[in-house]
């Protein structure tokens, strides 16, 4: 999960042997996480269901990971630092509103629908593995391997997640088990975010520091 502050590490473009296929998987990588986070966000307010837009948070999290690795094989990493940064505060601006919609629901009757986040649940777990087949196929040997299906293996968890709560509220006829994986997914959410916030900023520390010795060396 995207909570988790999984990132997918970009080697340079240098090292790339086939560099345009490398950008067309990224692409493909970042529309399915878009769209899904479309689906999801959709679906979530349809059914009323708080896990379902917790999961949209990891979506939408690593669309802007493929984004920001196709934008630094040409960029600077300060640049890549200050999209993390709009990353974290995103993550923490939706989880706190998740968070907020659970402690809300807890007083107001209302059960979401257990078919529709089941679906969409197994939906989602389509698309992670599609997108990490597609990466491992192309990035097998890379150093970074071991963190791409690390990534994909959260995000697999929190799609099980889901569904698991789908079964619950489906058997109990409760909204319990779906505001329990929301907020839990939703605290994940600060967490990664609050630290993917702190290693930006010190990355953006580090890199003007390194402009103002560069300057004074000159």
């Amino acid at each position: 999960m995207s909570a988790h502050c999984c990132e997918h590490d970009t080697p340079k473009a240098e090292t790339i042997v086939n560099l345009v296929r490398y950008r067309r998987i990224l692409w493909i990588a970042l529309v399915i996480n878009a769209a899904m986070f479309l689906v999801e966000i959709g679906a979530g307010v349809r059914a009323g269901s708080l896990s379902l837009l917790a999961d949209a948070i990891d979506f939408a999290g690593d669309a802007l990971n493929y984004g920001v690795s196709l934008a630094v094989l040409a960029s600077a990493l300060a640049w890549r630092a200050r999209a993390a940064i709009l990353k974290a505060v995103s993550m923490m601006g939706f989880g706190l509103y998740v968070l907020g919609a659970a402690v809300w629901s807890v007083w107001h009757d209302g059960v979401p629908q257990a078919m529709t986040m089941g679906a969409v649940a197994l939906l989602a777990l389509v698309a992670n593995v599609a997108v990490a087949w597609m990466l491992y196929a192309f990035r097998e040997g890379d150093a970074n391997m071991r963190s791409v299906w690390l990534c994909s293996r959260n995000d697999a968890i929190g799609n099980v997640a889901v569904f698991m709560a789908a079964l619950g509220v489906f058997g109990t006829g409760s909204a319990w088990p779906d505001l329990l994986v929301a907020s839990l997914m939703a605290a994940l959410a600060l967490h990664g975010g609050w630290t993917v916030l702190r290693q930006a900023r010190g990355e953006l520390g580090e890199d003007g520091a390194k402009e103002e010795l560069h300057g004074h060396v000159h």
